[in-house]
């Protein structure tokens, strides 16, 4: 099938037997790695330990540095785990000593009945309705950074991973938090860079489960950051406390609103400090780190292969006739490409669980207590389930391709209850922003560089993106 079968003439691709693009990631390992050379791969870059077998097999079970772990790809055993018995599955204590030191007990952490309160706490401010309301404010922050870029010379060099972390940023504090966010966008962007480079490299001592009062040096590094997050959230917390606390005061119905007047419907109880701290954290990080690392991902196949940068550049100049709430269900092109890079590069590429109990996945018997690994970067390349899955191919997310995808053959934002609960929001930012680009300006890859993902908790380019722009002849 040929992306010109599905899109109309004006906005085709190449077909696709065309030559394809392969591109960069690590090439799987052939050989098992001993313990040390195991335990230096995972702390240097995660994405780099697995082995071709993983990408071959459905499952796969064995003893490693870390203990017991099985490895789940197939579409029924991810489904067993994260939806059918996902009482039995909760985050894993290497997993937890990551996380909580930065963003403390939020929704991405959180537990049990603490986490089914939050998260029914905040879901209606993730309702469609609510998510359209939002779209203005993206097309607007979205246009003007398309201005910002417009602006430099065509051939300037610009640092296309910082421009999409500003930009998420701004969308999501003016939407999410409404404005309440002190700090600008360099400030948290430098934070949660650190956090994650820092906090996000394993430490070997976390991986032999070492009592957690020994200093970790990767934590010290990342305490400067942490600091910073916590006392911004005190000053967020105070002011929007203060406001509420006013007669007559407007005060806005978001996240920040949500989280401090949440209350257990069984005992009144709210949300501790500590909570509606984590919450935050949690909202401003993973809410645009994740999306600003897939646009950037996105940019970058679409500067290595001209005539998908060409066919959404069309497609966006056909949208100007379109209310941009309409975007993410007519932009087919725009939306497929964001698609692909989510599959070659998605942003949480490691999910990881704890088994409560003995349990049988696909036939292997799992043991209580041991983890189970779910990688949707694993699972994204496997060979049982992608027809040429190393390859940039975004035609197999156009129709009616992409109704023949298992709906656990493509996790970007996870799966069963625990789903990102902010999937739509990302998407509608992620074409909005897109398509205002795409309208306006070419991107290109400097001539000679490259990139790798590097996993550092999200999966990011390595080094930071940095391209070239150029003015589109017809704007």
């Amino acid at each position: 099938m040929s992306i010109s079968d599905t899109i109309s003439p004006p906005a085709a691709l190449a077909p696709a037997t065309a030559r394809p693009y392969r591109p960069p990631a690590p090439l799987p390992r052939t050989k098992p790695l001993s313990t040390l050379g195991f335990m230096v791969a995972l702390r240097e870059n995660p994405v780099t330990t697995w082995g071709i077998w993983n990408f071959e097999k459905p499952i796969t079970s064995g003893k490693t540095a870390l203990g017991h772990m099985t490895g789940v790809s197939s579409p029924a055993g991810i489904r067993h785990v994260m939806v059918d018995n996902v009482s039995n599955y909760v985050k894993d204590r290497l997993q937890l000593r990551v996380l909580k030191p930065g963003l403390g007990t939020g929704l991405l952490t959180a537990e049990g009945d603490s986490w089914k309160a939050a998260r029914r706490t905040l879901a209606p401010l993730f309702a469609p309705r609510t998510v359209e309301s939002f779209v203005g404010t993206m097309h607007g922050k979205s246009r003007a950074l398309a201005a910002r870029l417009l602006a430099r010379a065509d051939g300037d060099r610009v640092n296309i991973s910082d421009e999409m972390t500003r930009v998420t940023f701004e969308i999501l504090t003016d939407t999410l938090f409404s404005d309440a966010i002190d700090g600008t966008p360099e400030e948290f962007g430098r934070a949660f860079t650190s956090y994650f480079e820092n906090q996000g490299q394993l430490s070997p001592l976390d991986m032999l489960n070492a009592p957690a009062w020994i200093p970790r040096l990767n934590r010290m590094r990342a305490q400067p950051a942490i600091t910073f997050f916590e006392e911004r959230v005190k000053q967020i917390i105070a002011r929007r406390r203060a406001l509420i606390a006013t007669p007559g005061a407007s005060v806005p119905r978001d996240i920040l609103t949500l989280l401090l007047e949440a209350a257990d419907p069984e005992t009144g109880v709210g949300l501790s400090e500590a909570e509606v701290g984590a919450n935050i954290v949690t909202f401003i990080g993973a809410g645009h780190e994740t999306t600003a690392n897939a646009l950037s991902w996105t940019l970058f196949l679409l500067a290595k292969h001209p005539d998908a940068q060409a066919a959404v550049a069309r497609e966006a100049v056909r949208a100007e006739t379109m209310a941009p709430v309409d975007w993410l269900d007519n932009l087919p092109m725009t939306r497929a490409v964001i698609e692909e890079a989510l599959r070659l590069y998605p942003p949480a590429p490691t999910l990881s669980r704890m088994a409560l109990a003995d349990d049988e996945i696909d036939g292997v018997k799992v043991a209580a207590g041991s983890t189970v690994i779910i990688s949707p970067y694993v699972v994204h390349r496997h060979r049982m389930l992608w027809s040429e899955p190393d390859y940039f191919r975004p035609e197999r997310f156009l129709p009616p391709a992409r109704d023949q995808i298992d709906r656990y053959a493509f996790i970007p934002f996870g799966a069963g209850p625990r789903v990102c609960i902010g999937q739509r929001f990302a998407m509608h930012e992620a074409v909005i922003v897109l398509a205002n680009l795409a309208r306006h300006i070419c991107f290109a890859m400097p001539k000679g560089e490259s990139v790798m993902p590097l996993q550092r908790i999200t999966l990011r380019p390595s080094p930071r993106l940095e391209m070239l722009l150029a003015r589109r002849a017809d704007t």
